[in-house]
């Protein structure tokens, strides 16, 4: 039986989206309706949101992000610029599938996609970031370009004597012998999900780079998805904000999404505390307490910030980033969403 690829309506058909999205081992919050709706309001771009079915059902899912200028069209998986966490397509129902049924039906379904993309929308150009979606081969056999990307991964298991014990000497020191005393963590509110991005925005300008997450939109998160999917960790030292983590939160994975950035230098408060070094270990100690199986540190791209993730003796974990098209569009993007 073949694959029919069906669209779904972002807010029409919301519901029966998030059931897929819920069924699927190899989504987060950011697949889910209402997180798609603010992407595409954020970014500019028209949401369209792609079901395989293999007769009534449901076998994979793919959030298509259009974004049009002039008569020129680009086709993204997560929005371009949006700095959201992975998203690209994702399965349902082939954990069970002996390894040549589980190939027909991927390369079906992404056949399907790739049809739909074609006729539909015919885009001049495409990105797609495959994070959790493991076997790239179609897209390799239709010319996409695929190019690996990094990330490490802490498993959480066994106790967390056993987890803390994994870590590096001086991570388990800067731990181990922090007064608790002397500072707090804890789960904040919307407006610290606030603080954190902007203290992340004031060192990416300190740096020179661009950051185009905006607090509208990290507030909005927040506030509509379901409890406990952003969770904002924030170091309080007599009172004052410190430094936080912005963490998303799937079913079986804690993600490192934004945050854990150097503390700002003009505090009023003197601490030799490893702040960073703690949150991440209380976000860690809490998934491991809620059983949660994995904390994802979001990239391995950059030596001088993996001489810190490392410390934590994370997995080295492979991901893929899909192209197709013009060279050149992604600057188009970038400038409108500069200028935006």
């Amino acid at each position: 039986m073949s694959i029919e690829v069906t669209e779904l309506d972002p807010w029409q058909d919301a519901d029966e989206w998030d059931r897929y999205v819920e069924r699927s081992d190899g989504t987060n919050p950011f697949f889910r309706a209402a997180a798609i709706r603010l992407q595409a309001q954020d970014t500019g771009t028209t949401p369209h949101l792609l079901v395989g079915f293999k007769g009534q059902e449901a076998v994979g899912i793919f959030p298509i992000f259009e974004f049009t200028r002039g008569p020129v069209t680009g086709a993204f998986s997560p929005a371009p610029q949006s700095w959201s966490c992975y998203l690209g397509p994702a399965l349902l129902n082939v954990d069970k599938l002996k390894q040549r049924k589980a190939d027909r039906r991927i390369e079906r379904f992404l056949e399907g996609c790739f049809d739909w993309l074609e006729t539909e929308l015919s885009p001049l150009y495409t990105r797609f970031v495959a994070a959790e979606f493991a076997d790239v081969r179609p897209f390799v056999w239709n010319e996409y370009d695929v190019e690996p990307e990094y990330t490490y991964i802490v498993d959480l298991e066994g106790t967390e004597n056993d987890l803390l014990d994994r870590f590096s000497s001086d991570a388990r020191s800067n731990i181990r012998n922090a007064d608790a005393d002397a500072y707090t963590i804890a789960e904040g509110d919307t407006d610290d999900v606030e603080r954190i991005v902007d203290q992340v925005a004031a060192r990416y300008e300190n740096q020179g780079r661009a950051f185009h997450l905006s607090p509208d939109f990290a507030r909005s998160l927040h506030r509509t998805l379901p409890d406990g999917s952003i969770r904002p960790y924030v170091c309080r030292v007599d009172g004052e904000f410190l430094g936080g983590i912005l963490v998303v939160e799937s079913e079986t994975t804690r993600y490192r999404w934004q945050g854990g950035v150097r503390p700002d230098a003009d505090t009023t408060v003197s601490t030799d505390l490893a702040i960073n070094d703690l949150l991440d270990w209380h976000v860690m100690r809490d998934g491991l307490r809620d059983g949660l199986e994995y904390y994802d540190l979001v990239g391995a791209g950059v030596p001088s910030i993996n001489r810190y993730k490392a410390k934590f003796n994370p997995r080295l974990v492979t991901n893929y980033v899909i192209t197709s098209g013009a060279f050149g569009f992604d600057l188009v993007v970038d400038r409108y969403r500069k200028y935006r």
